[in-house]
């Protein structure tokens, strides 16, 4: 199959969802924004603790991380909440997103006369832009267009051995069909770098692949930690993981075999075609946020242990090749692979069976973290509140 159902965006981007977003500037404007949410059925808010007594490139990672997902392509409209007094600036904020041609209304608390008028106003405006969006007819677009986020959380002996491997597989497919793949972690490819800058196709990106975890692990020594104990973290450890290395060198499996064609910053916009790399934490819920700010489309995540988180604007597709989590959570789980660990699935077929999925996801199916209404989202930060 070379094309999916999607939706054209004014900028010529695709999105395979249509959410309308509501976008609190500042941690102030977050219950107004829940309570529009929860008045007007199927929008998505984005609550988090920033916003303000923030400076520097830590303010800008915040503006960066909500205008990067307002931007999204799954995002048919954005509503953007301020108070009316953060550092983060909401029509700078509206001006970016606009950039994409898409719907973008604003107004702040403190004008407008408070929380209840406020949620009153929010609903009427998101009422109308709602049912513009709910109007929007899907065309047919190409599958290359595609950019695929590849994750990993609650890793177990089984990730390495199987569900990253198979992921790694169907990322190999996507991007023969010229779509892309983005794999972040910075943290956890640390004992495997040197594999990946291997395949990194510049000397300047292969120092940059080393370069980025000489930081985080000169920042860690800064603190005076020690990453054993967190990473691998108890549950890790508890599922058959002894060392970071060991860790790392199945979590580097999701992205497949092809070169890596850039490395970019967290949140950065993702280029359509072919693997990147994205320096990002490893933190599930920070990653994958940084993922949909990028533009990522879908986010496939492997696990061995379980896990039940999603995203705010993209779909999460759960994988595993643990058969007995499997039915264990199976209410969060969207593909098992652990028959390649009982000798029925091959390594191709289960990359297929991804593949496939990732698919059926693009065209529309809801996976698990959607029908439950997982919408998490989490900003990482780089500096001390003032």
């Amino acid at each position: 199959m070379n094309t999916i159902q999607a939706y054209e965006r004014p900028n010529g981007d695709i999105g395979i969802r249509n959410h309308l977003l509501i976008i609190p500037t500042v941690i102030c404007s977050n219950q107004v924004s829940n309570r529009i949410m929860q008045m007007v059925p199927d929008t998505v808010a984005i609550p988090h603790q920033h916003g303000c007594s923030q400076i520097g490139a830590d303010k800008e990672r915040t503006f960066n991380m909500l205008a990067g997902t307002g931007k999204n392509p799954n995002v048919g409209g954005v509503i953007i909440i301020s108070l009316g007094c953060e550092v983060v600036d909401p029509a700078a904020l509206a001006a970016e997103i606009r950039k994409t041609g898409k719907p973008v209304e604003m107004f702040d608390i403190q004008s407008v006369g408070g929380s209840v008028k406020a949620i009153t106003h929010g609903i009427e405006i998101a009422r109308k832009m709602k049912t513009q969006l709910d109007g929007m007819p899907k065309v047919s677009v190409p599958i290359s267009k595609l950019k695929v986020g590849v994750k990993c959380g609650g890793s177990d002996a089984t990730s390495g051995l199987a569900s990253n491997p198979a992921l790694g597989s169907a990322s190999d497919i996507l991007i023969g069909q010229g779509g892309g793949i983005v794999i972040g972690e910075t943290t956890e490819i640390i004992g495997a770098e040197h594999v990946l800058a291997e395949r990194c196709t510049t000397p300047e990106m292969k120092n940059r692949m080393f370069e980025i975890v000489d930081r985080f692990e000169k920042e860690v020594e800064r603190m005076g930690s020690d990453m054993r104990g967190g990473n691998p973290s108890p549950g890790n450890i508890a599922g058959g993981l002894s060392t970071i290395e060991e860790k790392s060198l199945g979590c580097i499996s999701k992205c497949g075999t092809a070169p890596i064609n850039g490395i970019i910053e967290y949140a950065e916009a993702i280029p359509e075609s072919g693997l990147y790399f994205m320096d990002s934490p490893g933190n599930d819920i920070e990653c994958v946020s940084g993922m949909a700010a990028g533009g990522a489309h879908i986010v496939c995540f492997t696990t061995g242990r379980g896990t039940p988180t999603g995203a705010a604007v993209l779909p999460v597709i759960k994988i595993t090749g643990n058969q007995r989590m499997y039915e264990q959570m199976s209410d969060n789980m969207d593909v098992d692979v652990s028959g390649m660990l009982s000798g029925e699935l091959s390594l191709e077929q289960a990359g297929i069976a991804i593949w496939q999925e990732i698919v059926e996801v693009a065209n529309g199916k809801l996976t698990k973290a959607e029908i439950l209404g997982h919408q998490e989202f989490s900003i990482n930060r780089i500096g001390p509140s003032l």
